[in-house]
């Protein structure tokens, strides 16, 4: 490798806070510096963003806005994470979208799935609190765990069950009497059409333009008044009473802190095994957890002090990416899309065949992260679709990626030196075993000579280095961030 420390460490946070950046855009960010870019990311503004609107989507874009069907919400979001200029907005989207996993499956409702992801857009970096009751009115979550049904003297534990187990503290911070005190308070949070819609056995309007998003409504006749325990607390508690609670609860803190070391710094076990297993770096999660509290609950202050933490710095490819993390990196990198063609339609399609298909995910749980991407099936969709786009040397960012090749190697650099530029170029990666490093270097020197100053005419040359690139890109250290 001969990228400077400086580099690999801002392509790192570049990565782990968006979806990686091109060398150009490193360099650009270290002349603002690390903290700095931290900064800036953590105050998303995307109004010089290169995505359409989304009414202009709405009128002039119908195959990735269709909300009848599940998958073009998800298209319509895949092309803003690969176009947008706040890529952390957008991360953070794909964060919480993990945690608070609501799908179209039982919902059959794109419209507000789509207007859920911006919920997490504009609250997710905010103050924990804000998320949690805009997600306890969210019409989709109401459906999805069934808190429509949910009425006084009649209660259903749903949503008071997962709001503790999934959403906020974790098993075995509370108990039973908990759960059903917690489903007592959110008695009366309901939808303005569920009636309607139960009565006629629908899930959703169709016409006549697609799915009619749903409203949140309270109804005060139907929410129990009476005095609830809750957590070692009494009172005649309301919804937002349990949530604020909930988070100023230490439980709470520790729970939210491992979820954020999980996603952003190194892979843990799966949710269900964290009253087991112990925290990959309890340490990092104490540290995490105190900025949470100090913070008032702040998401942004606890990742402000994850970025600039040393267990950050030292986590580098420490996670493997996710589905969507994986192909929005790579059509970032490669600069293939950058208007909404049907193009966005595969690449949502391929994150699903990858294993993580959006707005639909397989269980309240989510997906788990980690190695359990990493399978026969997904690895070969992960390998063809980043060798396809980074070897394609018409797209802009390939071509952007041998211009700055060529203008830093000599005419007859030794195929090392061309492998170590590329490495650099695409990450920078290093390359963990020896072997993969050595038959890299092998292709490019059984090529026969290879002088990149006459690119522009020889196009067996030029296609050679975009061989070398895909290859780059099928390697498992490409694979993790």
């Amino acid at each position: 490798m001969i990228a400077t420390e400086g580099f690999q460490l801002m392509a790192h946070l570049l990565r782990r806070a968006g979806f990686g950046a091109t060398y150009t855009e490193i360099q650009e960010q270290l002349s603002e510096g690390y903290e700095s870019t931290i900064e800036t990311y953590l105050q998303p503004s995307d109004s010089d963003s290169r995505h359409l609107e989304d009414d202009v989507i709405r009128r002039y874009h119908s195959d990735i806005h269709e909300s009848r069907i599940p998958e073009a919400p998800g298209s319509q979001w895949v092309y803003r994470m690969v176009t947008t200029n706040s890529p952390l907005e957008e991360k953070i989207a794909l964060f919480w979208h993990g945690i608070f996993a609501t799908g179209f499956s039982k919902t059959q409702q794109g419209p507000s799935l789509f207007l859920q992801i911006e919920t997490f857009r504009e609250l997710g970096l905010g103050k924990f609190d804000d998320l949690l009751l805009a997600i306890s009115k969210d019409p989709v979550m109401i459906m999805w765990l069934d808190n429509q049904d949910n009425h006084k003297g009649a209660i259903n534990e749903n949503f008071g069950r997962e709001l503790l187990e999934l959403f906020s503290m974790g098993i075995g911070n509370y108990t039973e009497t908990d759960i059903k005190e917690c489903a007592r308070a959110f008695t009366g949070w309901t939808l303005d059409n569920a009636e309607y819609m139960e009565a006629r056995s629908l899930k959703a309007s169709i016409w006549p333009y697609g799915g009619i998003a749903w409203h949140y409504d309270y109804r005060d006749e139907d929410h129990d008044h009476g005095a609830k325990e809750f957590l070692g607390e009494r009172g005649n508690f309301n919804g937002d009473d349990i949530i604020e609670i909930i988070c100023r609860n230490p439980a709470t803190a520790r729970f939210i802190a491992r979820h954020i070391y999980d996603f952003f710094v190194a892979d843990e076990a799966p949710v269900p095994q964290w009253p087991y297993v112990p925290p990959v770096d309890p340490d990092a999660i104490e540290i995490l957890a105190d900025a949470y509290l100090q913070s008032n609950h702040d998401i942004s202050s606890v990742l402000r002090v994850l970025f600039n933490s040393d267990f950050f710095k030292q986590s580098r490819f420490a996670r493997v990416k996710c589905p969507a993390e994986f192909v929005v990196g790579a059509l970032r990198l490669s600069g293939a899309i950058s208007e909404p063609t049907l193009e966005i339609n595969e690449a949502r399609a391929v994150i699903g065949y990858m294993g993580q298909f959006l707005l639909n995910p397989p269980s309240v749980e989510g997906w788990h992260e980690g190695q359990e991407w990493i399978n026969s099936g997904a690895l070969v969709e992960r390998v063809n679709f980043a060798a396809k786009q980074l070897s394609n040397v018409d797209n802009p960012g390939v071509k952007n990626i041998i211009s700055e090749l060529t203008r830093q190697t000599e005419e007859h650099s030794t195929p090392e030196f061309i492998v170590d530029r590329c490495l650099d170029l695409m990450g920078p990666l290093t390359m963990t075993e020896d072997d993969t490093k050595f038959a890299l270097v092998e292709h490019v020197a059984n090529g026969g000579d290879l002088n990149l100053q006459n690119l522009d005419t020889d196009d067996n040359s030029l296609q050679r280095v975009g061989d070398l690139l895909g290859l780059i890109a099928s390697t498992k250290e490409y694979h993790r961030t």
